[in-house]
């Protein structure tokens, strides 16, 4: 049966059924990233109360009758939302119909509460063997700690993203924002993708999981196999590189600026620049200027004393060498360069109106003999109401 027609028919994924029985970030952010490239997401949601990050505020915005958290409106745009109690016998129902007819199930239930309301992994693929289901947990699905709920602070520790975080050796900070939760769904929909594409080749659907601790030790990068390899314990290092010097945060006249000397011939270009000599003692290549870091900051931001922000980026411009400034949020949603990306959208809200949201990370283009045409899904669909789609999504499944 093919998908009703939706105010969004573009998009890569466009005529993919998606059904999101997730809540709080990582689940969501997922759905929302399969969302944004076209597909049609339903949301499943606990009768009543919603998602969980429904009530994750303040602020929240909207009619004082119809509060919206913010938190929820930034991992819940392109879907459409039902209320199901998949404890009753006409949730299991509604929630059989939506799995016979999907190509996606994204769940991030504790291991074993799917299997106990009779949609094990066994089951849904019964109903659909063509079904792709992403299950994503806290510690993994198997294993001695798979019983043990997520949450995102918890995965950043125990998954040592916060040991590496922080002004210096001991001060071991959290990421500003739910990184672990974050990844975790960044992951899940690239392994969605990936079991789509084979399902083109076999004709089955594929279960795929990962977990917050996946995602976290998946980006150590260069840090991790200072561990595995090198034997090291990395530590926070502030606002600076681990490896390399000069490259960080360094104040000026009138603020800080950021610069990134990757190699030797920058680092040339920058002592030319600035009247210093790229060959004094303790300076002379990357793993001397490391060693006196302190120092190297020291003579760096003695010289940046003489200079504003604004001419200081010019200077380093002109010489050719990366930097910048730490903008606040407000200051991105409002730079010309992020808005030409498409990295802030707008959208019709049921209650709150027309509201600002972040926008999707990728864009997508034909190549023409005429040249480049983008083809990027620009028409988005605010987070739903609570249950605001119900009578929409069940007369579908009776046709």
């Amino acid at each position: 049966m093919s998908i009703p027609t939706t105010p969004r028919t573009a998009g890569p994924l466009a005529g993919t059924l998606v059904v999101d029985l997730s809540r709080a970030l990582a689940g969501p952010h997922a759905g929302q990233m399969l969302g944004d490239q076209g597909a049609r997401v339903i949301k499943v949601e606990t009768p009543g109360s919603g998602d969980d990050s429904r009530s994750w505020g303040p602020p929240f915005v909207g009619p004082e009758e119809q509060p919206e958290s913010t938190y929820f409106l930034s991992c819940n745009r392109n879907k459409e939302s039902i209320a199901l109690d998949l404890k009753s016998e006409d949730g299991k129902e509604v929630l059989t119909g939506l799995v016979r007819r999907a190509d996606v199930l994204i769940e991030n239930f504790r291991t074993g509460v799917l299997e106990r309301l009779g949609f094990s992994t066994a089951a849904l693929m019964e109903l659909n063997p063509r079904l792709v289901v992403l299950s994503i947990t806290g510690f993994g699905h198997d294993g001695p700690e798979a019983a043990r709920a997520g949450y995102d602070q918890i995965a950043q520790g125990e998954g040592g993203l916060m040991s590496l975080t922080g002004s210096g050796p001991g001060d071991m900070q959290r990421v500003g924002v739910p990184i672990a939760d974050l990844l975790a769904g960044i992951h899940g929909a690239y392994g969605v993708l990936a079991a789509l594409l084979e399902r083109e080749r076999t004709g089955r659907g594929k279960i795929v999981r990962t977990s917050l601790i996946a995602g976290m030790v998946g980006v150590h990068a260069f840090q991790g196999t200072r561990a595995t390899v090198a034997g090291m314990t990395p530590e926070p290092g502030g606002n600076h590189h681990a490896t390399l010097a000069p490259y960080g945060l360094f104040s000026c006249r009138d603020g800080a600026v950021q610069i990134s000397v990757g190699n030797e011939k920058m680092w040339t270009r920058f002592c030319e620049a600035f009247g210093l000599d790229p060959a004094a003692p303790g300076f002379e290549d990357n793993g001397s200027r490391f060693a006196h870091r302190d120092r190297l900051i020291e003579v760096i931001e003695g010289v940046f004393a003489d200079y504003d922000g604004e001419e200081l980026l010019a200077k380093l411009d002109a010489a050719g060498i990366p930097a910048g400034v730490v903008r606040t949020l407000p200051e991105v949603y409002a730079w010309d360069q992020a808005l030409s990306q498409g990295l802030k959208i707008t959208a019709e809200h049921t209650s709150a109106g027309s509201i600002d949201l972040p926008g999707p990370p990728l864009r997508f283009f034909d190549a023409t003999e005429a040249g480049e045409r983008e083809t990027t899904v620009t028409e988005h669909l605010a987070p739903p109401r609570l249950s605001e789609h119900e009578s929409v999504i069940r007369s579908w499944l009776e046709d």
